[in-house]
């Protein structure tokens, strides 16, 4: 009788995926296919609608990253009223960048200490029941207080420049809704209810110790788990530095050579392709130069670390420095090495937190600018998992005709199969029995990656994964439910 492997829910990722396993006639993994089944519709969703309500609309895509959908539309909407990134006001500016850094402190933070922890604290063996915060809360409790803190921090700055922790509005056509007053900036700079920025830096300096801590003990296991050679794209200023909300286009390949060298961000068209399979709602961008075949990229912090010159903020290049020195080479192509490049993304966004609330300009100035109009805006900004673009085509009455987004978690596709190739190849080949731990190596290789599938086939809802070990005749082997 046949058997069937289940994982129902997939733990710590949001969205709904389902991963094929294919074994050949001696036993061995042929073909690992990660599909995600979603339905895909967003992009027609909002054709019709006036372009100003683009980043109110789009940022309901999704619940964990719905700041970076608001800024990428606001930025494409931007373009639409006749403002370029250089010409809209610093304090509407600084305002929206002082959003996107709490956005991506917050989600690195949750990312890594609500989802990622409990596998490496706990280990790869841990039971289900273990892998989760409440069971980090309870044996490391100071580890998950700063942790939530952190977050908290994040979402609370959110709250106090949008209105809401959760799809909030700040931006508005060629500008800002507001600016912050000094009580408001206060309590994020001194801390009153909350902890101070100087004391989110250390926290954040502390996390960062901690993973690469992690890694020099337990480096014989992560540098061999899911490495393969890849593409990096992601953002970074005129001077090579890591950018995250207005940046130029760079992409290297496996050996650090330029393949995209810093291309303006509303050029992606001339340089991007999206690929589909039958499989899966999800697309497969790629570089046109390389082809369908070669032109796949990460994207996310690992990405961005490796294509930028250097951090500029002093703690976070630090940081960067001894990563890569750890390493040993750059591009650093291991794929747990996601989390540590994560953490220090998290440090930079403090750092930058710090001077922005510094900045008098947050406090009041011009908040908005208009120019001429144009039938056509395009916004990239670095959301925490990956370089986002969102692109509007208008009529003249200002309705969106045409809508094409593509997502950290869409760039991240190609990349996710060939970490589940690599990892099922490593742990199930001639396997007789599928235990759960086993199975679980397959998620963390997926969750290093942060994704959110719900945003990259934009869709409604959560649902879960399934996994299935299926032999060369199409017989499925063997059966396993997680527990929810």
């Amino acid at each position: 009788m046949g058997q069937k492997i289940v994982i129902d829910p997939v733990t710590r990722v949001e969205g709904h995926g389902r991963v094929t396993l294919r074994l050949d006639d001696n036993g061995k993994i042929e073909k690992a296919l990660f599909h995600v089944v979603e339905f895909r519709g967003f992009e027609r969703f909002i054709q019709g609608r006036p372009f100003w309500e683009a980043p109110v609309m789009v940022q309901r895509l999704c619940g964990i990253c719905p700041v970076s959908h608001h800024l990428a539309a606001a930025k494409a909407i931007d373009r639409i009223v006749g403002i370029d990134p250089e010409d809209l006001p610093h304090t509407a500016t600084q305002i929206r960048r002082l959003l996107h850094y709490a956005q991506t402190l917050q989600s690195h933070a949750l990312h890594f200490f609500y989802l990622a922890s409990p596998d490496l604290l706990f280990g790869l063996d841990a039971p289900v029941e273990k892998r989760n915060i409440v069971a980090v809360a309870g044996e490391y409790r100071e580890l998950a207080r700063k942790g939530i803190l952190l977050r908290k921090y994040g979402q609370e700055l959110i709250q106090a420049i949008a209105g809401k922790k959760i799809h909030g509005v700040a931006a508005t056509p060629g500008g800002v809704q507001k600016s912050l007053t000094i009580k408001e900036r206060d309590r994020f700079l001194t801390g009153t209810d909350l902890p101070s920025i100087d004391t989110i830096i250390q926290w954040a300096k502390e996390s960062v110790d901690l993973m690469k801590g992690y890694h020099e003990q337990n480096r014989s296991w992560m540098d061999d788990f899911a490495v393969y050679p890849s593409g990096h794209l992601g953002l970074v200023k005129e001077d090579g530095a890591l950018e995250l909300y207005n940046g130029r286009m760079r992409a290297i390949d496996t050996n650090g050579a330029l393949i995209l060298p810093d291309v303006p961000d509303y050029k992606y068209l001339e340089y991007f392709a999206e690929g589909v399979e039958r499989w899966s709602y999800l697309k497969f961008p790629y570089l046109i130069s390389r082809g369908r075949e070669n032109g796949w990229n990460r994207v996310g912090p690992l990405a961005r670390l490796n294509v930028c010159d250097y951090i500029p903020s002093p703690m976070a290049e630090a940081e960067r420095l001894e990563y890569f020195a750890f390493n040993g080479k750059k591009p650093v192509e291991r794929t747990l090495y996601y989390h540590w490049a994560r953490l220090i993304e998290m440090l930079h966004c403090a750092e930058l937190i710090r001077d922005l609330l510094n900045d008098p300009s947050i406090l009041g100035g011009e908040l908005t600018a208009t120019g001429k109009r144009r039938p056509v805006g395009i916004g990239v900004i670095e959301a925490p998992r990956g370089t986002l673009i969102h692109h509007y085509q208008v009529d003249e009455k200002g309705r969106i005709e045409r809508c094409n987004l593509i997502v950290s978690t869409t760039h991240n596709n190609e990349p996710i199969n060939r970490a589940v190739q690599s990892v099922a190849e490593r742990i199930l080949d001639g396997k007789q029995e599928i235990t759960e731990p086993l199975l679980n190596q397959i998620e963390i290789a997926v969750r290093a990656y942060d994704p959110c599938l719900s945003c990259a086939t934009h869709a409604l809802g959560q649902m879960p994964l399934s996994v299935e070990l299926i032999d060369h005749e199409g017989k499925i082997l063997d059966v396993r439910t997680r527990p929810e």
